[in-house]
């Protein structure tokens, strides 16, 4: 491992941030682990689009700093919360990106079954509650999320991505991003259209073929609208988040699942159909004689 070229990397996707816009002023931090109890991080109040590579700082495991000239973010306890949980996660990267931050300001969910990249790259993603920045408490705000996904929206702060290196946990932050300024669009210009249920499992499919993987697949998960954000809904109470700006999906109803299947709807939902119908043409008719007598 070259840990300049990797000072130097962090230094790159510090650039990247501050020039999408997703890290104002000093905002922002980036975390790669080094070794089994030293973590390489960007240091507090800097602009991390101007960083130098001998301005980042190294911490244990525990947030102790082991060396650098200027001091370690304190919210470099988030990223070292996620890898205990994660081994495999070498690089946490968390930032403000505007469209992503909205969501978290609002405590909007974020829709499924709208875009391919999404549903193959990110799947479900979660909203935490709020803590105040910086402390133990906020760390452990992400706890409940880490295992099925790998990007998080604070409540009224940002996002925190993570992955196997500094550009891959830079690349979900930069999808959602993205993604939530295309909902935005699309809300303006009059609806989302969302995927059916077929069309979504095939999404899922290539993204097993790429070696990623979904909680929507997990055995426990049968029975759940694929669509409906219900990986994560049972921590909306507690985060206060709530549909708004959005509309879940149409559920995959038993009429749509007949239909999949190729079975009729039953005689008994026709006839009450049918019987609507009628009911509507008599009363139409009878408005139109009562004005023509």
């Amino acid at each position: 491992m070259n840990v300049f070229k990797l000072r130097q990397e962090i230094c790159e996707i510090g650039r990247r941030l501050y020039n999408k816009g997703f890290a104002a002023a000093n905002d922002g931090n980036i975390s790669f682990r080094l070794g089994e109890n030293e973590v390489l991080c960007s240091p507090t109040m800097i602009s991390k689009g101007f960083m130098k590579p001998d301005d980042l700082c190294t911490v244990d495991m525990e947030g102790n700093q082991l060396s650098g000239h200027r001091r370690r973010t304190s919210e470099v306890l988030l990223h070292l919360a996620i890898m205990k949980e994660r081994p495999d996660v070498k690089s946490v990267v968390h930032c403000h990106p505007p469209h992503a931050t909205a969501f978290a300001v609002a405590r909007e969910p974020i829709p499924q079954c709208v875009l391919p990249e999404v549903e193959v790259f990110l799947g479900d993603v979660p909203i935490t509650r709020y803590e105040t920045p910086g402390g133990p408490e906020f760390a452990e705000t992400v706890l409940p999320f880490v295992q099925k996904t790998n990007v998080i929206i604070l409540a009224n702060h940002g996002t925190v991505s993570y992955g196997e290196t500094v550009e891959q946990a830079y690349w979900w932050t930069e999808i959602l991003d993205a993604y939530c300024r295309i909902l935005m669009l699309s809300r303006e210009l009059g609806r989302v259209n969302y995927f059916n249920e077929q069309e979504t499992r095939e999404l899922l499919d290539l993204k097993q073929r790429f070696g990623f993987t979904d909680p929507r697949l997990s055995p426990e998960m049968k029975d759940c609208d694929i669509c409906a954000n219900d990986v994560f809904r049972d921590s909306w109470q507690e985060g206060g988040i709530e549909r708004r700006a959005f509309p879940a999906p149409p559920p995959m109803g038993a009429a749509a699942h007949q239909a999949a299947e190729g079975v009729a709807p039953s005689t008994k939902a026709s006839n009450s159909q049918e019987a609507l119908i009628q009911e509507i043409t008599n009363r139409v008719m009878a408005a139109l004689n009562g004005k023509a007598g």
